[in-house]
């Protein structure tokens, strides 16, 4: 084995997330993804004792990062949480212009294992969703909105219908219409706060 096994580690999600994200992960064996790691697949089981847990380790490792660009997004245009989900959205909108993007990782992943619903990967998505859902209820609630947690909710379903229908179409203009929903959610209940109920 390597010396630096934390570093072989690494080395082998972040070829495997390259593959599962641009292939799929049923279509991403442990072959290429050691021939892409540059390591042998005895080494792969080493350190996953099995593709599904590569499969998790794959998602898991995308939450920081994921969440990391929203708060990054949200935050570029101060306290205005209607601003902020508009930049969220706005942040969206740019990455799926890459050459390179491919939707949500988590929808297309828990698209792929749906008739397993109990697999790591499924629990590792619901996780991220979770956490970004409780990160935007934090941000609604920090403005003084009273149905936080419920807004939180609606916001992120219009950011996954987003993801799901650029899937089909290939346009970001709905990323955009739902960036205008979710903020026109948002105003509406600051109104509300305002007027004093």
């Amino acid at each position: 084995m390597p010396r630096d096994s934390a570093k072989t580690r690494e080395s082998i999600v972040k070829a495997a997330s390259a593959l599962f994200y641009s292939h799929g992960v049923r279509a991403s064996n442990l072959d290429r993804i050691a021939e892409k790691a540059g390591v042998t697949k005895r080494t792969v089981y080493y350190h996953f004792t099995s593709k599904d847990e590569l499969i998790e380790a794959y998602l898991t490792a995308r939450d920081g990062p994921n969440l990391a660009a929203m708060k990054s997004w949200f935050h570029e245009r101060g306290n205005d949480p209607a601003s902020g989900v508009r930049a969220v959205f706005s942040g969206m909108k740019d990455a799926s212009q890459h050459r390179l993007w491919r939707g949500c990782g988590y929808l297309r992943t828990a698209g792929e294992l749906a008739n397993m619903p109990g697999h790591p990967a499924i629990k590792a998505a619901s996780l991220h969703k979770k956490n970004v859902e409780a990160w935007l209820a934090e941000e609604f609630c920090a403005a003084g909105i009273d149905n936080a947690d419920t807004l939180a909710r609606q916001v992120t379903l219009l950011m996954d219908g987003a993801f799901s229908v650029m899937l089909v179409h290939h346009d970001p203009d709905y990323i955009e219409q739902a960036g205008e929903a979710a903020a026109a959610l948002i105003e509406k209940s600051m109104h509300t706060v305002s007027a004093g109920g």
